[in-house]
């Protein structure tokens, strides 16, 4: 249990640093650093498989097209979602998207409601219905909806709910995922270099250090999600994983001084509320199950 606490805080405390990472290869533009992002990641995990002589599992995946695709519309998404946040945090868009991390698991409620059929109890439709709010105050505050922070949220909880209903764990999913993804990231990031517009033609050597660590850094944050994961209760592990939008939203105020104004404060207090009342819920049931 203890180790697992570790192996989850470090996965989430990671990705709650991200926004360090990404400013600093700022000069970077968000496609080509996507590219880097999926080429070094295949690079990575493929490489780990085969250290660990974990491959037995390819074969009967590639005999089944139908979940084959699966992980083809999963990788599409999981790039949507890299592309967005890569680009909101070198423009200056920080909190935005760490909002959209903060209504990410209410979009998973929301997405195992609708699509799974799960049934929601009162405490978990206040919740929506408050983060709902949230979102109409931001809207009206701001004078347009947080783009930024729904579409995170939506393309992240459509990438989960197709991860929940496969049966592979997280190393071989991000391995197929990257090599779904392959066939486009690898000709563009050759065509760049051929045509001397990529940042490897004319970066400085630890420029190109850090592009080649986004394949680790993509990948080691989920290995230890999943250590964390399979000796955590899922309560648990659903109370920490907001350490990740809070650091995001601790960097984009302290650390990038984005400004945040009453409005926008009030409407994240709204998803913050909405989030408690979830969480406590939760909690409670589960308690009480216990002891039943």
């Amino acid at each position: 249990m203890l180790a697992g606490l570790g192996y989850a805080a470090l996965a989430y405390i990671c990705w709650g640093l991200f926004p360090l990472y990404f400013h600093h290869i700022a000069q970077v533009n968000a496609f080509e650093v996507i590219l880097h992002r999926s080429v070094w990641s295949l690079v990575f995990v493929w490489g780990l498989l085969a250290v660990m002589r974990r491959g037995a599992w390819l074969a009967p995946f590639l005999a089944e097209p139908r979940k084959l695709g699966r992980f083809a519309l999963s990788a599409g998404l999981l790039t949507v979602n890299w592309t967005l946040y890569v680009w909101s945090v070198n423009h200056g868009h920080v909190l935005e998207a760490s909002l959209g991390y903060f209504i990410n698991p209410l979009v998973n409620v929301l997405l195992g409601t609708t699509v799974l059929g799960e049934r929601l109890r009162r405490a978990q439709w206040l919740a929506l219905a408050v983060a709902a709010a949230g979102v109409l105050w931001l809207t009206l505050s701001v004078g347009r909806p947080p783009w930024i922070a729904l579409f995170l949220a939506l393309s992240f909880g459509g990438y989960g709910l197709l991860r929940k209903t496969t049966s592979l764990g997280g190393l071989e999913g991000l391995a197929l995922e990257t090599l779904a993804i392959a066939p486009i990231a690898v000709p563009a990031l050759a065509w760049l270099g051929l045509h001397g517009s990529s940042a490897l033609n004319h970066a400085e050597p630890a420029l190109v250090g850090w592009l080649l660590f986004s394949g680790p850094l993509t990948a080691i944050p989920l290995l230890l999600f999943a250590a964390g994961a399979r000796r955590v209760p899922l309560a648990t592990m659903g109370v920490m994983q907001y350490l990740s939008p809070t650091l995001q939203f601790l960097l984009g105020v302290f650390w990038f001084h984005e400004h945040i104004d009453p409005a926008r404060l009030a409407g994240f207090g709204f998803i913050w509320a909405a989030l408690l009342i979830y969480t406590g819920e939760g909690l409670i049931t589960l308690r009480r199950a216990a002891r039943a």
